[in-house]
């Protein structure tokens, strides 16, 4: 099993300078979900599984959250980009293919799959296969099936967004993959990150909406409105 060649096309030479800044964003908003899910304390090793070109692992970095980070990628210029940020704590950039992860990839204490899972096209061999790789997984996905799912497959399609979720399609999916959810939360995207998509004003209400939607009716909320669903997961017991 490996990811199909249309896929393996479009991610080839996915990342580039276009994308840099809104991955940013996108990955400070990701941290702040997992500094905030995580239990307190600093964890010795890390492996980010999908890591895109780097931004998560510079962010986490940054904040000093891991002794040591390692990255596993498909797209030949997401790890081009990882091995060009030269980070200090970063001790392996290695390619796979999107299921079967490396015999040394075992023995974390935690993995990243940060907007990994809408892009695969075998979601519950990737997820069963991750869950092996260490103590606690951190899943991240945008929660796009909603009224206006259309309008997302429009939107999302061209990034490689294959599958889409509500918050109980995704529990569903992580409990059949032979995960245990340990902590499961809905965030809306930052500040930040609707202002960069929308502007300063029109980016600055569509935030202002999506928070006090979501405050004031959860569930209907995740039906109109895309949000982010951040799991920790791990392996379940036999």
């Amino acid at each position: 099993m490996k990811v199909s060649n249309k896929l393996s096309d479009l991610y080839g030479q996915y990342y580039n300078d276009s994308v840099a800044a809104k991955r940013a964003i996108a990955a400070h908003q990701t941290v702040d979900h997992l500094v905030e899910m995580l239990p307190k304390r600093r964890f010795a090793s890390l492996v980010d599984i999908g890591a895109g070109e780097g931004a998560v692992l510079a962010e986490i970095e940054m904040r000093g959250l891991v002794e040591e980070m390692h990255a596993l990628e498909i797209s030949s210029s997401g790890v081009a980009a990882i091995r060009l940020r030269q980070l200090a704590t970063l001790r392996s950039v290695e390619p796979f293919d999107g299921y079967k992860l490396p015999e040394a990839c075992r023995g974390y204490d935690l993995a990243i799959a940060a907007h990994v899972v809408e892009h695969v096209e075998h979601e519950r061999a990737f997820i069963a296969a991750i869950v092996e790789a260490a103590e606690l997984v951190y899943i991240e996905v945008p929660l796009e099936l909603t009224a206006r799912v259309e309008r997302s497959i429009r939107m999302s399609g061209p990034y490689g967004h294959i599958n889409f979720y509500t918050p109980e399609t995704i529990r569903n999916l992580v409990r059949t993959s032979g995960a245990e959810i340990v902590d499961f939360r809905v965030f809306p995207n930052s500040l930040d990150y609707e202002r960069y998509v929308s502007g300063p004003w029109v980016g600055s209400i569509k935030y202002l909406i999506r928070v006090a939607l979501l405050r004031a009716f959860p569930k209907y909320a995740t039906h109109r409105m895309t949000y982010l669903a951040g799991l920790i997961c791990r392996k379940a017991p036999a």
